[in-house]
């Protein structure tokens, strides 16, 4: 399991590391560090998941400990998917919610030693190509077809070709921004770790709250501000 941290031994190791492979349809395929941790990522939140679910299903009139966490995180995200998305948020809710939790704890898995998922370009990606589905979904839907041409053809026509490549840059520009950003502080944390690592004590904790917790978490928050405003300027009717 060497490099599933973001450092392992004595020498510098922030990159991917393939532990075992297997044959499918005659290509060969690599399961990797990054899997191992995501995979930790999205069992945990189903445990959690399934324990927050059988809480709030048995919710009393005084809440235990448990039960306003859970009550406050919902609260929480409801406010801000609403104070964004207005009439929309309610349909959208689910999906803003799991993909801001899901991106969260990939940023903060930095702190138990684990490389973020997030700071492989594959789960990034996969995330900003599901938000740009969803925009254009929608975009068809309340806009119709017309509405969309004509979106591309302004201000003038000959604009459309630029309005095009603007529109597939969402998903590469969301992907890219936050994958940069968590792999430029695991980058660094490995770094101190392995060359400074006789006197890498107690002080790189003030590192990880800023990489891990405060970028972290700034970075779940820009991007799924930016869905959400995408999303509902697709849903706007044209």
């Amino acid at each position: 399991m060497q490099g599933i941290g973001i450092a392992a031994g004595s020498e510098v190791d922030f990159m991917i590391h393939g532990i075992f492979s297997y044959e499918l349809f005659g290509q060969t395929l690599w399961i990797t560090t990054s899997h191992v941790c995501l995979s930790i990522v999205v069992l945990s939140l189903m445990v959690f998941c399934i324990f927050a679910n059988k809480a709030i299903k048995k919710g009393k009139q005084k809440p235990g400990t448990f039960q306003n966490i859970v009550e406050l995180i919902v609260e929480m995200l409801d406010k801000m998917v609403g104070n964004v998305m207005g009439p929309s948020a309610p349909r959208f809710a689910n999906y803003i919610s799991t993909i801001f939790i899901f991106i969260l704890c990939s940023n903060l898995s930095g702190l138990l030693g684990l490389r973020p998922p997030t700071a492989d370009y594959g789960t990034t990606f996969a995330l900003g190509v599901t938000t740009f589905v969803l925009i254009h979904f929608n975009k068809f839907k309340h806009q119709k077809v017309s509405g969309v041409l004509k979106g591309l053809c302004e201000p003038w026509v000959i604009w459309a070709p630029i309005n095009v490549i603007g529109d597939f840059a969402v998903p590469v520009s969301l992907s890219l921004r936050l994958f940069a950003n968590i792999l430029s502080g695991t980058v660094i944390m490995a770094l101190i770790y392995t060359l400074l690592s006789k006197i890498a004590i107690i002080w790189p904790g003030a590192l990880h709250v800023y990489f891990d917790i405060f970028s972290g978490a700034i970075q779940t928050y820009v991007f799924c501000m930016l869905t959400m405003t995408y999303i509902a300027d697709a849903c706007a009717e044209s």
